[in-house]
């Protein structure tokens, strides 16, 4: 069960993020209205949730779940795959301060995102991916360790981040779409499976027995709402154009 959520405010410069998608660029005050419906939606599920103040340095920064790994006995503060956003992580350390002691930090040459990183029960799965690299997994996995977690890596081919088409949505159940269909690393857990004309949709997050989806996306509602899960949609359309989802919006823990 989640207690808290970090989120950071969106900035005006949010037009400047990182996109490789070409649905053009996002509106900044459509953008924090759907942020501020998304907070509604945590708290809706039982989370408190605190804003963090937009960060106009960083046009990303939003993106906040990239910048750590929280779980319930340690912190890890990422180090981003990019550098236009390698500095947000450093300003994710005072407020976790509020609730973890000594943060364990990813150290170059190592990168890891938060992004490619999925806890299932005891065990983090980490996507090796254009942000993440092999340095980055082998330090978190060091990290995890030391206070009783196991770690694997999982070898992208096409999508961004672990969670852009993938999620656990608990009792060994996860949500997938494109190349996590077939992976070896999940075929012992349920599949709900997403078609590719609903694949964003993937990137979805549950919160203490609901589970949060974009908005637009009737066949996944149906198939979450089958397999026993109240949902939640929120429309998150501005964040796509940044190639951002649900999951990227917070840091839950």
């Amino acid at each position: 069960m989640f207690k808290n959520a970090l989120v950071r405010i969106p900035c005006r410069k949010i037009s400047d993020g990182i996109s490789s998608s070409g649905p053009g660029l996002p509106d900044y005050r459509i953008a924090l209205k759907q942020h501020q419906q998304y907070v509604a939606a945590l708290e809706k599920c039982g989370v408190r949730v605190y804003a963090l103040p937009p960060d106009e340095q960083y046009p990303d920064s939003t993106f906040i779940e990239d910048t750590a790994v929280l779980t319930e006995k340690c912190a890890v503060i990422c180090r981003p795959g990019v550098s236009s956003r390698r500095g947000e992580e450093q300003k994710i350390i005072t407020p976790l301060g509020e609730f973890y002691d000594n943060p364990e930090l990813i150290e170059h040459p190592g990168t890891l995102e938060g992004g490619d990183v999925l806890r299932i029960g005891d065990h983090f799965f980490v996507g090796l991916s254009s942000r993440t690299n092999r340095e980055g997994f082998i330090q978190l996995e060091r990290i995890l360790k030391k206070y009783g977690f196991t770690a694997s890596p999982v070898k992208l081919k096409e999508a961004l981040h672990l969670k852009t088409g993938l999620a656990y949505l608990e009792n060994g159940e996860i949500l997938v779409t494109g190349e996590f269909r077939k992976k070896e690393e999940f075929q012992k857990f349920k599949k709900i499976e997403i078609g590719e004309d609903e694949s964003y949709s993937a990137n979805c997050i549950w919160v203490n027995g609901r589970v949060i989806i974009p908005e637009g996306y009737p066949r996944t509602r149906e198939k979450i709402e089958q397999a026993g899960y109240p949902v939640k949609s929120v429309d998150v359309s501005e964040f796509r154009k940044l190639d951002g989802g649900v999951s990227c919006l917070s840091l839950r823990f």
